[in-house]
């Protein structure tokens, strides 16, 4: 069989430019080895619609194995009662949630996107704010933290059927209980999103949203450093409070309700070998080497603040919980828009992603902010030492993003970054 050149070059061009640069989007991480091998296995090849042990395909005894290693791993990490692995993405598991807990026109409400929510959280392009009706709550304006009494205000006002707590460009922990609190009392579902600091709340660093939340969903990636993909995660189980139906009949518990939401209800076959690679990130992240790892990434995240506001730069809410944090560039540069910052920063090599802040003046095309997280950075090894030097590069062609200020940023990034592995850990 011929090689396909045309596609394996462009996998090692992509190689070379993750070696050579700063990483610094707040979702994306490294994988290590055995999580690329296992995504890269013969478990491609297999259907296998269904789950453990009621599969629809003959030959799965297998998988069925890879895939209840996974939930088990899953459910110990976070001290749950009951997993599902099968989710393609964050999005997808979220949509599994809606699909389970309401129908087309119910009202939820989530974070505003432009206050640090998420897409899948209620935008009115996303499925969840085109199917369903979409309320919001907010972060305060003068702390950038979370204003829970507009929460209850509104969750009181609007009855949602689900309350979702969590986002993706939040530097806070949460306060679950608080949340659950609300959500008792107008008579909703509590969901956690916690896609982003999953891994910190894994190791115990965070709030466990699975204490207080009724539903968890998480992505796979981002700081829990394995394949991309999603799970959703109970607690405990509970009984169906709707009576809602399917087609052989009332389901009785929460978990079969979420299973045959994802499967058949918003997914066909799933991608065992992305479950098998699942399961190797799980295990990795049930280790105490992975525990440092979570602990350099908070540390290097609030290094990497303190950083940014000796500089000038307004950091929302005043620095971070997590791994990441979100700037806003007005203060210290009025007519520099987050797209226009985040060319000239990609042009040197160092990888952020615009985003919009709270009470934002500009569009979701341009924003006046960063976002800005340390996962992937400490992957590769980078310490608090490293937090300022790379802050001090970012400073510099922010305040003189010509051609030779990028080009002089570009080499002491690429001499920094060339000979680190991918994988540190």
């Amino acid at each position: 069989m011929q090689r396909d050149t045309e596609i394996f070059n462009l996998i090692q061009k992509e190689r070379e430019r993750q070696t050579k640069g700063i990483e610094l989007i707040a979702s994306e991480n490294f994988v290590s080895d055995q999580v690329m091998e296992a995504m890269g296995s013969v478990m491609t090849n297999k259907y296998a619609e269904g789950y453990p042990g009621k599969r629809y395909y003959g030959g799965c005894q297998v998988v069925d194995q890879s895939e209840t290693i996974a939930i088990e791993r899953a459910k110990k990490l976070y001290g749950a009662e009951w997993a599902n692995v099968q989710p393609h993405s964050g999005a997808q598991a979220n949509m599994a949630v809606f699909m389970a807990c309401m129908k087309a026109g119910d009202t939820f409400m989530g974070m505003d996107l432009n206050h640090g929510g998420h897409l899948s959280h209620g935008s009115p392009v996303n499925f969840s704010g085109l199917m369903f009706h979409a309320i919001s709550y907010e972060v305060k304006e003068e702390t950038g933290t979370v204003d829970y009494d507009m929460m209850e205000t509104r969750a009181m006002e609007g009855k949602p059927k689900i309350i979702i707590g969590g986002g993706s460009a939040y530097s806070r922990d949460w306060d679950w209980k608080r949340m659950r609190e609300i959500a008792d009392k107008c008579g909703a579902l509590l969901m956690g999103d916690i896609s982003h600091p999953s891994g910190l709340i894994a190791k115990g660093h965070l709030e466990n949203a699975v204490k207080y939340c009724h539903i968890v969903t998480t992505t796979t990636h981002k700081t829990l450093r394995g394949p991309r993909g999603g799970m959703i995660l109970l607690g405990k189980d509970f009984d169906n409070p709707w009576g809602k139906t399917t087609p052989k009949g009332e389901i009785k518990k929460m978990s079969a309700l979420l299973d045959s939401a994802v499967f058949p209800g918003t997914q066909g076959g799933p991608l065992e070998h992305v479950i098998a690679a699942k399961a190797v990130a799980l295990g990795e992240a049930l280790t105490d080497d992975y525990d440092r790892y979570i602990v350099q990434v908070m540390k290097n995240a609030k290094m990497m603040s303190q950083a940014f506001m000796d500089k000038g730069y307004k950091v929302i809410s005043g620095g971070t919980d997590n791994h990441l944090m979100l700037i806003d560039l007005r203060p210290k540069f009025p007519e520099m828009t987050g797209k226009e910052a985040e060319n000239a920063l990609v042009a040197a090599d160092i990888t952020v992603n615009k985003n919009m802040v709270p009470f934002d003046s500009r569009s979701a095309f341009k924003t006046s902010g960063l976002r800005v997280g340390t996962p992937a950075i400490t992957t590769r090894g980078l310490k608090e030492d490293d937090m300022k030097g790379i802050v001090d590069m970012i400073d510099t062609v922010l305040c003189d993003p010509t051609e030779a200020t990028i080009a002089k940023i570009r080499k002491q990034v690429n001499d920094m970054m060339i000979d680190r592995p991918l994988f540190a850990w």
